[in-house]
């Protein structure tokens, strides 16, 4: 399947977890995939196996942003997918974080996202078939029960981003949706490892099950093609139902 094919493409968080099957799922529809994390060992495996692009960095440094930013200039001249995936998670009652904590969870969560798209935005003017995928969650929708203030703070504000630069940049081309996964099996969530939270899940899902990582890659698949030609300013809720009720 090659519905990429000829595209260019950037993930970020792509390590480990769904930014790492993000970018092999791009790279098998025929996409050339830059990817970034602070892991150069992780990205350079994964590079060998899918011939991704790599450039080792993190997204909270406004440093490495601009690094990231002018490679893609010099060696594409333009993106045509951006999948801003790379995030952090906080933990513990907000009485009880320092403001370090927070603010640490909402640069790499939320500034981060707004910088690469301020600095990206002129080479996704360039694309004919642009397309933004920021990475929200479910508790970008819904409030989540476990403490992490940051987090939800960060993740809701993306789904309103969203919107916002859909609004601005639908008129130059360029189409900006958000994916809001539900608890996947990867490093943040522990490979879902843990009986009693596989059992929570299972009990507020819909489908009465886990989902399995592979369940991400059609979404992607449709918010990075033209399969979604037509959508702009919309998050797809991928939960299994969670959010429903």
């Amino acid at each position: 399947m090659a519905i990429l094919s000829g595209r260019i493409a950037l993930v970020t968080g792509a390590s480990s977890g769904l930014g790492e099957r993000f970018a092999e799922t791009l790279g098998r529809a025929g996409a050339e995939v830059v990817v970034t994390a602070r892991r150069r060992d992780r990205l350079e495996d994964l590079a060998d196996r899918t011939g991704s692009v790599v450039l080792a960095g993190d997204v909270a440094s406004p440093d490495d942003r601009t690094a990231l930013a002018d490679m893609i200039t010099d060696r594409f001249g333009r993106l045509d997918i951006l999948v801003n995936n790379a995030g952090i998670c906080d933990d513990g009652p907000i009485e009880n974080q320092t403001l370090e904590e927070l603010t640490t969870v909402v640069e790499t969560d939320l500034v981060a996202v707004l910088d690469l798209c301020r600095l990206l935005a002129p080479l996704l003017f360039l694309s004919d078939a642009a397309t933004v995928i920021n990475i929200s969650s479910i508790y970008g929708l819904i409030a989540s029960r476990g403490p992490m203030a940051a987090y939800n703070a960060s993740k809701g504000a993306l789904v309103n981003l969203t919107r916002h630069l859909a609004a601005q940049w639908g008129a130059r081309g360029v189409r900006v949706n958000a994916l809001a996964p539900g608890y996947f099996p990867t490093e943040l969530t522990g490979g879902l490892s843990d009986p009693s939270f596989v059992e929570s899940i299972e009990s507020r899902s819909l489908l009465g099950r886990i989902p399995t990582i592979d369940e991400l890659d059609g979404p992607l698949l449709f918010l990075a093609s033209d399969a979604s030609s037509y959508v702009t300013g919309h998050t797809l809720v991928v939960d299994g139902g969670w959010t429903s009720t």
